[in-house]
């Protein structure tokens, strides 16, 4: 495997790389070695077809279907996915350490779309794993599907930088073409992609409470619309006064990144996630939801407030964000989850308000630092002043004299 060309995006201005590589990735070598490696399937079909990178697997001993059958996590369900168990290295002669294995539900989709669900993939595995920070992964859908390559490269880098740049946990994201014909196509797109994305860094979410045009912005999966309206009453009833953000937004399929929900819940202070087997089967929940999260991680205040309203089998990633439990849709705890939602929305206006304040009275004692430096100042080049004077008209006093 041979490195062509970078991409350096940044996370609070720590690096991450977006690497375009030419080569076989049953032949990474140890230099490069990463923690994941992506595969992609058709459901439950993991036949090693020549030329295929399942094929090239197996000559390694290292059976893609041999390891759907003792899975560490299967997400297929929700995520169209699962990950292996730790790879035994020194049985199979590889730089890798796990697969995760991408099986999508659809046949028939476009590739932004694909690339997309590959990345919530990544998220719900990655985002709690401070050990698997390295990536590699084929040129997917340009083999059997014949997807172009610029097509699924331009995807790929978009979804990437924006993705490594709002906190995905992924230090090197190694995407490789295995042909010398699609090698050729990938290093005429990807100058161009560099010139977009080198140096990229997600726009940081304003804190002062004038940047948000809404306080709530609530994410749940249309199944459970009567519930949802249920709890946007209650946050009414205590507080009239609140802006809501309650539309429901559908998934843009041609963009790998969907920038229309990332300003959607950048205007709002606080996002409540509803969470249910519905909105686990939501591909446009499950990117509300992770938006929020790096959001959420990324800010001093708290940002994403789930709330369990249905019983589900929660991934991990989502397990770990302390939630409010109102299972099943029990009223009364859902008034209770309501209310601590606004004293929290208003302690966090209290302390940003008070911030502020803080924040005027050291520009005011600054100020007023300053002016007592200048009046100072001022008063020293009074004195000066004067002594020059007073030395003027004692040289002309002399001068006079000797005349």
């Amino acid at each position: 495997m041979k490195m062509i060309d970078s991409i350096t995006v940044y996370h609070n201005s720590q690096p991450r790389y977006i690497q375009l590589f030419h080569g076989d990735l049953s032949e990474i070598p140890k230099e490069e070695d990463v923690d994941i490696l992506v595969v992609s399937a058709f459901p439950g079909m993991y036949d090693p077809s020549k030329g295929t990178l399942i094929a090239a697997l197996e000559d390694k001993n290292v059976s893609v279907g041999g390891h759907a059958l003792n899975k560490a996590v299967d997400l297929r369900e929700s995520f169209s996915c699962w990950i292996s168990q730790e790879i035994d290295q020194e049985r199979c002669p590889v730089n890798f350490k796990r697969l995760l294995c991408f099986e999508p539900l659809k046949i028939r989709q476009q590739i932004a779309e694909v690339i997309g669900d590959i990345f919530q993939s990544m998220i719900a595995f990655l985002s709690n794993d401070n050990e698997l920070k390295n990536v590699a992964m084929p040129l997917v859908s340009t083999g059997k599907r014949r997807a172009k390559v610029s097509q699924v490269l331009t995807s790929l880098v978009e979804a990437a930088a924006h993705w490594l740049s709002m906190g995905l946990p992924v230090e090197h994201l190694k995407i490789t073409a295995f042909t010398e014909k699609d090698i050729r196509e990938a290093d005429r797109i990807f100058p161009e992609l560099k010139k977009r994305y080198d140096q990229f860094t997600q726009p940081k979410t304003a804190s002062d409470v004038s940047h948000h045009k809404y306080d709530i912005f609530v994410s749940y999966s249309h199944q459970d619309s009567e519930q949802a309206n249920k709890i946007v009453s209650f946050l009414k009833e205590l507080d009239s006064e609140l802006q809501i953000f309650i539309d429901r937004r559908e998934l843009n399929v041609g963009c790998a990144w969907q920038q229309q929900i990332y300003d959607a819940l950048d205007s709002c202070r606080k996002v409540i996630a509803v969470y249910s087997e519905d909105y686990l089967n939501s591909k446009v929940c499950k990117e509300e939801f992770n938006i929020a999260l790096y959001r959420d991680r990324d800010t001093e205040e708290n940002i994403l407030f789930p709330i369990y309203l249905y019983s589900a089998m929660l991934p991990t990633y989502m397990k770990v964000v302390q939630y409010i439990d109102c299972r099943e849709a029990d009223s009364e705890k859902l008034k209770d989850a309501c209310a601590e939602i606004i004293a929290e929305l208003k302690g966090s206006k209290l302390r940003q308000v008070r911030k502020q304040i803080t924040y005027k009275d050291e520009q005011r004692r600054a100020n007023s630092e300053i002016l007592a430096l200048l009046k100072n100042l001022q008063t020293q080049v009074d004195k000066t002043n004067e002594r020059l004077l007073q030395l003027e008209k004692k040289v002309a006093d002399i001068l006079k004299e000797k005349s």
